[in-house]
């Protein structure tokens, strides 16, 4: 039997979604009370609820051991909402039919409602453009359902069951790149008699939650410089005092210029003198040395994390049973590493990995910031007073450059690629000997960029996005699109074999310091979310390797948009990019999340 924290919260039921959260972050900032269970509730347990939405999932309803749901919730008369493998679920629970997709989508699409649309989609334009995410798609409805919405590839983009409260989309209405998104959503909020939220009422419990977890005991955390460990070890010094905090940030050797001696000046402006800088390159380059796999890479960053802040704690005679480790932990950290029941594993974490999970286990690891996204996290970071360019920095991976170096000893073997049939005077595209992760209906992808190169340069690059959907969804051996900003043409990329060593790194660093150069002189730093600069072993000549610029917009990291750059900027850049020694190419990364990921590894 499950607690409900509030009787009148809206639940959502995790089916393994990598947006599951993402529901549950968007009806809190609607004012109501959301919480999250695993799928398989019963709903004697739901019945004080006031609303049940379904989330999505990587598998298909009718695999074996697919998470399902106790089908008595659907006569507890209180609105219940599916969405993607949510909606396809209700329809197998009901009686209907999902079968496998003629077309998988994974992008923007079109959505036409139908006359009949009802309550979930009042007041919603005729026409606008969703998010879809899915392979499987309801091919006949249950009984009692009319069809409230479509789409060109999707007949059943939405249904409804008016008596029973029941509604579902096979589009997101809880990422941004759904337009009425938030008014679709907002209008299910309104049908539920829910409890209110804020987040000014959170940030007041939190203080709360961290004495109570806490206890006697004092706090070691591990601060890798980004926005959410910062904020992390600010709120433990707010809620517990400094006397009982110590501060470690890494300098692994991978992280960005200066960005360790940055860190420590804004926390020593900040009046907090408990941080301390632990210079541990020679450590971490040793340990990284020769290895390819990203897996393994973010494993060994892990442990070796562990490894230096035992020998501080030791050295310090911090070491022993008063002490817990707490880490800047954000929900996606958790859900990307495949931390709920049915989530597919995107890519693990560094403070996911198997030595910490143990200790997490053991309950010796606290993480106050856990069941929060990265707006969130900068909105209490503003209320604990800290200074705008701290909270506002952009994101930056805790295994720095390291996952921003595609490391490899031989290129792929593009023999068995299959590559689109592309008919175009402006541009001609092909597949670079490379792989990336991604994930496409909630599941990891493993897959090949596909390189555009323009005939008469980057004057017009709205045409091209598009293309970055489309192929990826036409094209299963693609996740991404890259068009290249330095050469109109490529006969043959080179292959260099890449490693994380002093010389990557150093070369990495530099470029990535170009490009925060660039941003800043052009205002657009604050405009930006994220800007990650990926190396990768293919060049031009021997010896050479290649630049990926990515920047993307989001709020929560869950989804985002490529940027759209001003042709003369791109072109501006990718010029002093190209006078630094050992770069090859320029390319810009213009695909979504969905279907690749905001980071290449």
């Amino acid at each position: 039997m499950i607690s409900l924290i509030h009787p009148k919260s809206i639940v959502v039921l995790d089916c393994g979604g990598q947006y599951t959260h993402l529901i549950a972050n968007r009806i809190r900032r609607m004012g109501a009370f959301s919480e999250i269970h695993e799928s398989n509730v019963s709903a004697f347990d739901l019945k004080d609820a006031a609303g049940i939405i379904i989330s999505g999932g990587p598998q298909s309803v009718y695999a074996e051991n697919s998470p399902k749901v106790d089908p008595k919730i659907f006569d507890l008369g209180i609105p219940i909402l599916g969405i993607c493998y949510g909606h396809q679920l209700i329809t197998y629970t009901l009686g209907g039919k999902v079968e496998e997709s003629k077309t998988k989508e994974y992008g923007y699409c079109e959505i036409e409602l139908t006359k009949n649309s009802g309550r979930m989609l009042r007041d919603i334009k005729e026409q606008f453009t969703a998010w879809m995410s899915h392979g499987d798609e309801v091919h006949k409805m249950p009984p009692g359902f009319h069809r409230a919405a479509t789409s060109d590839s999707c007949k059943t983009a939405a249904m409804a069951h008016e008596k029973k409260h029941i509604y579902s989309l096979q589009f997101h209405p809880e990422v941004t790149h759904t337009e009425y998104g938030s008014e679709i959503l907002q209008n299910f909020v309104d049908l539920c008699d829910h409890s209110k939220w804020s987040l000014d009422n959170v940030f007041e419990n939190l203080e709360k939650q961290i004495l109570k977890e806490v206890g006697e005991k004092n706090v070691f955390i591990l601060v890798s410089g980004g926005v959410d460990s910062s904020v992390a070890f600010a709120l433990l010094n707010k809620a517990i005092g400094p006397d009982r905090v110590y501060g470690l940030l890494v300098d692994h050797g991978l992280l960005r210029k200066n960005e360790a001696r940055n860190i420590a000046d804004d926390f020593e402006e900040y009046k907090f003198d408990n941080l301390h800088v632990e210079d541990a390159s020679n450590l971490f380059l040793k340990k990284l040395k020769g290895e390819l796999d990203p897996e393994k890479k973010r494993q060994i960053i892990g442990d070796t994390f562990l490894e230096v802040q035992a020998d501080v704690a030791r050295r310090l005679d911090l070491d022993g049973p008063n002490w817990l480790i707490a880490q800047g932990t954000i929900y996606p950290d958790t859900i990307e590493t495949g931390g709920t029941k049915y989530a597919d594993k995107i890519k693990t974490h560094h403070n996911r990995v198997d030595a910490i999970q143990k200790m997490i286990d053991e309950g010796k690891v606290i993480e106050p910031l856990k069941d929060f996204y990265k707006d969130e996290v900068r909105k209490i970071g503003q209320l604990l007073g800290l200074p705008h360019h701290l909270v506002w920095r952009h994101p930056f991976p805790g295994p720095g450059l390291a996952v921003r170096i595609i490391c490899s000893d031989k290129a792929e073997d593009m023999n068995c690629i299959e590559m689109p049939q592309v008919e175009s005077s402006i541009y001609k595209i092909s597949a670079l000997p490379i792989r990336s992760v991604g994930v496409q209906g909630d599941c990891r992808t493993y897959r090949h960029p596909i390189a555009i190169f323009l005939n008469k340069g980057l004057k017009d690059l709205k045409p091209i996005i598009g293309l970055a959907t489309a192929l990826p969804n036409k094209h299963s051996d693609f996740n991404r699109v890259l068009v290249c900003t330095s050469h109109q043409d490529v006969q043959k990329f080179i292959f260099t074999e890449t490693y994380v060593n002093r010389d990557t790194v150093e070369l990495l660093r530099e470029v990535d310091h170009i490009v925060t150069e660039e941003m800043c002189a052009n205002g657009l730093y604050d405009k930006i979310w994220q800007f990650p600069v990926v190396l990768i072993p293919i060049g031009i000549k021997e010896g050479e390797r290649s630049i990926v610029l990515r920047p993307v917009d989001s709020q929560e990291a869950m989804t985002a948009n490529a940027t759209l750059l001003k042709p003369e900027f791109l072109e501006s850049m990718t010029n002093k990019i190209m006078k630094i020694g050992g770069i090859g190419a320029v390319f810009y990364d213009v695909t979504n999340k969905p279907p690749a990921t905001i980071e290449w590894e």
